[in-house]
């Protein structure tokens, strides 16, 4: 089954347009979503999580239309955006306190075990954590009511590169681990091309380029530009999204 499969999808704000994307994330797969400012892809998972309503088109997430039983839709979907909404107050032990309250399949052994192995203060409260800390801390809860499908939105986005490779290599290992199907987005191309075994980029609301399989793993980022450029007909100019 798969476990997103995104049809005809069409949303419009002033100045941009998601025109018309198609997308199938099958189960097992690691994918990468990339892409500048404004290229449509936090759009895209914010309609995924119905946080925006779509204009046109469909959303299918695991086997149901992504605007049907939204409840089972949260327990089955483990998401990690690039601010972690928690209370500033909580510990970590309050925090999944919290969770259990909030996910019927909320599992304490595991969140115990990802936050040992995150290393994270047990008495320390939210608002003392640093940026790395919380991303950890935001895997560690989506990860803990069993879920199948994780969304992570940019979530190393704000992280100092050092920081950053620790958060991703933890998080990367945790879903090879378990064969977790992923959704990852990130401007980051080295990212991109580093981990997953597919790589969707995007630009101005539509997907310009697709890779998946051998041609991923012997990817370089001279060559994704390539392929960029001869999709799009333009040049790429982020210097950011290269060189991050």
């Amino acid at each position: 089954m798969n476990a997103i499969e995104i049809k005809n999808l069409t949303k419009s704000f002033p100045g941009f347009t998601l025109n018309n994307l198609n997308l199938t994330l099958p189960g097992g797969c690691i994918l990468g979503l990339i892409g500048e400012n404004g290229a449509g892809k936090s759009t895209t998972i914010k309609l995924i999580l119905d946080i925006i309503h779509k204009d046109s088109g469909s959303i299918t997430i695991l086997g149901r239309d992504n605007t049907e039983n939204i409840r089972l839709t949260k327990e089955e979907v483990g998401v990690v955006m690039d601010e972690i909404g928690l209370p500033e107050c909580l510990t970590v032990p309050q925090a999944g306190k919290v969770m259990a309250h909030t996910f019927r399949s909320w599992d304490a052994s595991a969140y115990q075990a990802l936050v040992r192995r995150m290393d994270l203060p047990e008495k320390k409260p939210f608002k003392d954590f640093s940026r790395g800390m919380k991303m950890k801390l935001g895997i560690a809860i989506a990860l803990s009511h069993h879920c199948k499908l994780l969304l992570l939105d940019e979530h190393t986005a704000a992280l100092d590169p050092k920081t950053a490779a620790k958060v991703l290599e933890l998080s990367d290992n945790i879903v090879n681990e378990n064969h977790l199907t992923t959704l990852m987005v990130t401007h980051n191309m080295k990212h991109a091309i580093q981990y997953g075994n597919r790589l969707i980029m995007m630009q101005a609301g539509r997907v310009v380029v697709d890779i998946q399989g051998e041609e991923k793993k012997n990817l370089k980022v001279s060559q994704l530009l390539e392929k960029f450029e001869q999709a799009s007909g333009e040049e790429f100019a982020n210097d950011r999204m290269m060189l991050a």
